[in-house]
């Protein structure tokens, strides 16, 4: 279980603080898939952020399993049990994707292995398998073999940035399989998800949704759906939606 305590977070801005997040206080259960929305530049991807320990929160504490981490590098979370898929990501200059992999997973894996992890991102893995991570990838396949490591790690919790960035029509429904086979298969894990997709919020267990820098809204999945698209059974995406909660188009 993932705690967050009174969480702020104030970035300099013209000699003075600007807060992104205040005062957020919420817990992240096991064994569930939580998605967090809400309108653009609310705040959404520094808690993120926060959590995977790529930022430092201004005030506030964090605690994962009873255990502080506020103070953790990215690394030791990491070690902790935290995994991150970031919303753009990281390209790596002379490692291929089959090293990324066993990195990932901590243990001298075969290539069979790995490719089983590609495969359930939708990638092909004779044709990746031995491709070195870097620009010559498209963003898809990037954030593809992302998400692939974050499935080798296995980790208690895992969160993603945005993950259907970049992500055409097909690989998006294989994308939602594989987000329904994490939280089936990896006992006692959780899923954290920033996303405006609804195809997302309706696979979700809870949903919270940030607005300027706050909880405006948390709770189960047909609880607040509802209150973001305005019908119960909605099919558009959340991104073109212009309802939402306090007025601001998601």
């Amino acid at each position: 279980m993932l705690e967050l305590k009174n969480i702020t977070f104030n970035v300099k801005s013209d000699d003075t603080d600007k807060e992104i997040i205040r005062g957020i206080s919420l817990t992240i259960p096991d064994e569930k898939l939580v998605v967090v929305t809400g309108p653009n530049g609310g705040g959404k991807s520094t808690l993120a952020r926060l959590i995977a320990g790529i930022e430092k929160p201004t005030d506030g504490r964090i605690i994962l399993y009873g255990e502080d981490i506020t103070d953790m590098s990215i690394t030791d979370r990491a070690r902790k049990g935290i995994g991150f898929a970031f919303q753009q990501p990281v390209k790596f200059k002379g490692i291929q994707v089959f090293d990324l992999i066993k990195l990932a997973k901590g243990t001298n894996i075969s290539i069979s292995d790995a490719c089983q992890y590609l495969s359930a991102v939708g990638l092909c893995a004779r044709d990746y398998i031995n491709r070195e991570v870097n620009s010559s990838l498209s963003g898809g396949e990037l954030k593809r073999i992302e998400i692939a490591t974050v499935l080798a790690k296995a980790s208690r919790l895992s969160v993603f940035d945005e993950p259907e960035a970049g992500i055409d029509l097909w690989s998006f429904q294989n994308l939602i399989e594989v987000f329904e086979g994490m939280r089936k298969n990896i006992a006692g894990s959780s899923i954290l998800i920033i996303s405006h997709q609804e195809r997302i919020l309706n696979i979700a267990d809870e949903i919270i949704v940030i607005k300027d820098g706050e909880v405006a809204a948390q709770g189960k999945r047909d609880e607040i759906l509802p209150t973001l698209t305005g019908t119960p059974s909605a099919t558009k995406e959340c991104s073109r939606l212009t309802a939402s909660v306090g007025g601001a188009a998601l």
